[in-house]
């Protein structure tokens, strides 16, 4: 049952990054050319998207289950650390270059489009460098730039 949840709430999240053009390049770097030709459009997504999560998230905290009987881990990490803004500026960097986060990322990937599937590949490589990051840290409790 969760399986069947967990694909519905994905195929839901991928149409409605393609039916907002949030998976479309071209929309993105058209959002962040603010001294071009500028296209507000995806600014409304956001805010439609901040809001539907808002009510979502003010229900969600009152709860310690989900409506299947998972538990329900609320984040409890407030902190705006170096960690944070390093991470930000990083995401912020690869949205810029590529056109596509995440999560477009996995749609344009599913397409079989080659960019979507270098993305893919690159976001997994970065996840794995982290984690080795954070074992490396953990073993031997050296600093690393990208964990601090």
């Amino acid at each position: 049952m969760n399986i069947f949840f967990s694909w519905l709430v994905g195929l839901i999240f991928g149409l409605g990054l393609i039916i907002s053009g949030m998976a479309n390049p071209a929309k993105v770097f058209g959002f962040l050319d603010i001294a071009g030709v500028w296209d507000p459009s995806l600014a409304f997504v956001m805010v439609g998207g901040i809001g539907v999560a808002s009510i979502g998230f003010f229900f969600a905290r009152r709860r310690t289950q989900s409506w299947l009987g998972l538990p329900l881990h609320m984040p409890a990490a407030r902190d705006i650390d170096r960690r944070l803004i390093v991470g930000s500026v990083l995401f912020g960097l690869g949205w810029g270059l590529a056109g596509i986060c995440p999560g477009p990322a996995m749609v344009v990937a599913g397409t079989g489009a080659l960019k979507g599937g270098v993305f893919v590949l690159a976001m997994l490589l970065g996840m794995a460098v982290f984690e080795l990051a954070e074992l490396r840290q953990a073993k031997f409790g050296a600093k690393s730039d990208v964990t601090e």
